[in-house]
């Protein structure tokens, strides 16, 4: 059984960092997208980064391009979202999320795994 943990959120000050890690376990992921999504109050959850776990493609949300990065430790099976700059409204729960199937998307609605979020608040 698929499971994904979520750690290193927190209060930080507009213009710090944070790295949020994501703990995967319960199979390899070969072939699998792995995601970070995030949902302020009162919003839809919405799409920050993703990878390919085996060719390392990417894809940012263009408000986080520059800022964000989101990387992955093979032997640890774990991926990371290195975010720097941060501002007030980077504030949310981030989602670690993993697709079962190679193309690198958005939609989260393909997105099969979820973690249980973590809170990240950035103060101004």
């Amino acid at each position: 059984q698929v499971q994904l943990v979520e750690s290193g959120g927190g209060l930080v000050q507009a213009g710090g960092s944070l790295r949020l890690s994501c703990a995967a376990s319960g199979r390899t992921f070969s072939g699998y997208v792995m995601g970070w999504f995030r949902q302020a109050p009162g919003k839809e959850r919405e799409f920050v980064a993703a990878l390919n776990w085996n060719t390392g493609s990417l894809l940012y949300q263009n408000s986080v391009k520059g800022r964000f990065t989101i990387s992955r430790d093979n032997a640890k099976n774990t991926v990371y979202l290195q975010m720097n700059s941060l501002k007030p409204e980077d504030t949310a729960v981030y989602y670690c999320a993993a697709k079962d199937s190679s193309t690198v998307v958005t939609d989260l609605s393909r997105y099969r795994y979820w973690g249980q979020g973590t809170q990240v608040t950035v103060s101004s």
